[in-house]
């Protein structure tokens, strides 16, 4: 099942009967290696792993991974196990299927409960084929490990959130150093 459209920065859509805010991230290869990477530095605060209708897996990474990037597949190598997400242009793959394999949109996103607050925040990469390949469930900003949601959330669980939101901001033309006031936790 394919996502909506690209959504503009900071859009609410509606997806499986959910509110959503979204927010475009740059798609190119040099920055899909660069999110992953800046993911995997937080890898004990994160779990990732595909996220379609009726499956979600939830895999905490044991350590920080080796990311290497050859024939345009970006290797996340865990020692024990690894796996491939293809991020540019393999060779010898015709341009149809590199559309339809590659990485062509990555949004950050965060789920609004009814009073349009934000309950958990993620990262997610599409293909062109609309299709999800690698969703990063981000730290929250409540107790570490805990899936429950407080009535109190501490701003500080959201570091990687912000970074990534930030660093897309400031890649946009024109927005270096662009402060996001009231944009990163409400």
């Amino acid at each position: 099942m394919t996502i909506g459209t690209p959504a503009p920065r900071g859009e609410v859509v509606e997806e499986h009967g959910a509110r959503f805010e979204v927010f475009a991230l740059p798609a190119d290869e040099a920055s899909l290696l660069e999110i992953l990477k800046d993911c995997f530095k937080e890898w004990e605060h994160i779990h990732m792993g595909p996220l379609i209708p009726g499956a979600l897996w939830e895999i905490r990474p044991p350590c920080e991974p080796d990311i290497s990037l050859a024939d345009g597949y970006a290797t996340v190598d865990f020692k024990d196990w690894h796996f491939h997400l293809c991020i540019g242009k393999p060779r010898g793959a015709s341009l149809e299927m590199t559309e339809m394999r590659r990485t062509n949109r990555v949004e950050l996103y965060r789920r609004l409960n009814q009073e349009e607050a934000p309950i958990w925040w993620r990262l997610r990469f599409l293909n062109g084929a609309g299709d999800q390949q690698l969703t990063f469930m981000l730290p929250r900003p409540f107790p570490a490990d805990q899936q429950r949601l407080e009535d109190e959330p501490t701003p500080s669980g959201l570091g990687l959130w912000d970074h990534l939101l930030l660093k897309s901001v400031a890649s946009e033309p024109g927005n270096a150093g662009h402060p996001f006031h009231g944009m990163l936790h409400d």
